[in-house]
């Protein structure tokens, strides 16, 4: 964690949560401590639910997932779609582009950021909100 984070406990998830317009039950805050209180980081909702698990939080996966994708919506979490069927949620919700190592499933930020340049023009009433970069690493094949 970084050494300039404050302690991130039960009442700064209370105002994290009700700052983003939602209600702090008992699981959001756990949650929201869990993914929180280590700094900027990567999770699946997989990940989430074990280590819920290892520190006795009772919550179902599907609870899991349905409050990541509530932080999201409400703007604390980024998703960082990798494939179809896996999503990773960053706690740093900045403009920034990350590397997906295929060989350990782990998403990072890419440092030092990216220049992104020649966007597509848009179709009339619309605007870019974002744009998403995943640069997919393996080890090299000799």
């Amino acid at each position: 964690m970084k050494s300039e984070l404050k302690q991130f406990d039960k009442r700064s998830a209370r105002d994290l949560l009700v700052g983003a317009g939602l209600r702090p039950t008992r699981q959001r805050l756990s949650l929201a401590e869990l993914l929180f209180a280590k700094g900027d980081r990567h999770v699946s909702a997989e990940l989430l639910h074990e280590e819920a698990e290892r520190v006795n939080v009772s919550v179902s996966l599907a609870t899991v997932y349905n409050t990541l994708h509530q932080f999201t919506q409400a703007g604390l979490l980024r998703e960082v779609a990798v494939e179809g069927t896996k999503t990773y949620f960053d706690t740093n919700v900045s403009d920034h582009y990350h590397f997906y190592l295929e060989n350990e499933g782990k998403v990072v930020d890419i440092p030092g950021g990216l220049r992104v340049s020649e966007l597509p023009d848009v179709p009339e009433g619309m605007e870019i909100t974002r744009v998403d970069v995943v640069v997919r690493l393996r080890p090299k094949q000799n």
